[in-house]
């Protein structure tokens, strides 16, 4: 793939217009969920009753009306929001990943999620000057005492917490595997919290059309999902969002078998492998042009067919998450796949 093709995929992978998800109700790891065609077919959208008290990674957590005021802290959590016309309600947004896809482009602006107040994970004090009613966190360690705050203190001082749910981090709670189900539960979760049931409902459907739009690669290629570090490489492994958008697209993932969501792989290693295609993270810090620079630099990574080849698919990290961008990632991954060349 010429050079500037993989420039063209950058900037295509951080414009991409379509929706995607599917849906069922977070609860308590063990009990049951409504999938998402019976969510989709409910016809009319249910009214939240408060207070609403949810199991959300092991914390109780108690609504006694919809938030007003939110922080929000990760990409992930601020787009799920502006996709459920909730950017109104965030006061605060920080440690974002990249800047949100073309789709939300309007939703963002005038809101606080359009200029973040903090580059990093924010500290207790700087949430809390911000008077809101919730945190909403794309990771665990966010709300911890050396980050926005631990659950517990926030809560005393009435400030609800609540963690997507792909990232719980105890057993108990963790998806493993992940599936789109479970990522698309959470829009209909954070829509009962936010008593906006039927725009939750909506946007499950729009993206749950974007993955069935996805036809999966049937001809056997294996994959490297490449996301940051040079020494010792950074990849998806086998029960996170990267596996669960390569499983989408067809492609089998050379770290498959490590039980995590991300793993450390050597090159020795990825080498050995000599996956048919490299899928390359594009982040603000580490970009996919800084990648293949490495991948053709290191004499034993310049050998893999994929690298000789140019078979390089780009995804931009905000989409490496679980949120409201992964089924735009698989489609979108589809359609770069579907334009390689891989005849020998």
């Amino acid at each position: 793939m010429p050079r500037a093709r993989i420039a063209a995929l950058v900037l295509a992978t951080t414009a991409v217009a379509s929706l995607a998800a599917c849906s069922a109700e977070t609860v308590p790891a063990d009990d049951a969920a409504p999938s998402t065609a019976e969510s989709a077919a409910a016809g009319t959208a249910a009214t939240t009753e408060y207070p609403l008290t949810l199991d959300n990674c092991g914390t109780e957590v108690t609504f006694e009306a919809a938030p007003q005021r939110v922080v929000t802290i990760k990409s992930s959590t601020a787009e799920t929001l502006l996709a459920l016309g909730l950017g109104d309600r965030v006061v605060g947004s920080a440690f974002l990943d990249g800047p949100v896809p073309e789709w939300l482009a309007d939703d963002v602006e005038g809101t606080a999620v359009a200029e973040p107040f903090s580059d990093e994970v924010p500290g207790t004090e700087a949430v809390l000057e911000l008077e809101p009613d919730l945190v909403y966190a794309g990771w665990e360690s966010n709300v911890a005492a050396d980050g926005a705050g631990d659950r517990e203190t926030l809560s005393s001082l009435g400030v609800n917490s609540y963690v997507a749910p792909a990232a719980c981090k105890d057993p108990a709670y963790m998806p493993n595997p992940l599936t789109f189900d479970e990522v698309f539960a959470e829009i209909t979760e954070v829509g009962r919290i936010f008593d906006v049931n039927g725009a939750a409902d909506e946007l499950v459907a729009e993206q749950q059309a974007v993955l069935d739009g996805v036809t999966p690669d049937d001809r056997g290629l294996s994959a490297l999902w490449y996301s940051s570090g040079s020494d010792i490489p950074y990849v998806g492994a086998g029960i996170g969002a990267p596996q669960m958008i390569l499983d989408a697209v067809g492609l089998d993932n050379v770290a498959g078998d490590v039980e995590d969501t991300w793993t450390s792989l050597s090159w020795e290693e990825i080498v050995d492998a000599d996956p048919d295609v490299v899928v390359l993270v594009d982040a603000t810090w580490n970009s996919a042009e800084d990648k293949i620079a490495r991948l053709e630099e290191n004499p034993a990574t310049s050998e893999l067919s994929a690298v000789r080849e140019e078979r390089y698919l780009v995804v931009p990290f905000p989409a490496t998450e679980a949120g409201v961008r992964n089924a735009d990632a698989a489609a979108d991954l589809a359609d770069q796949l579907a334009e390689l060349d891989l005849d020998e």
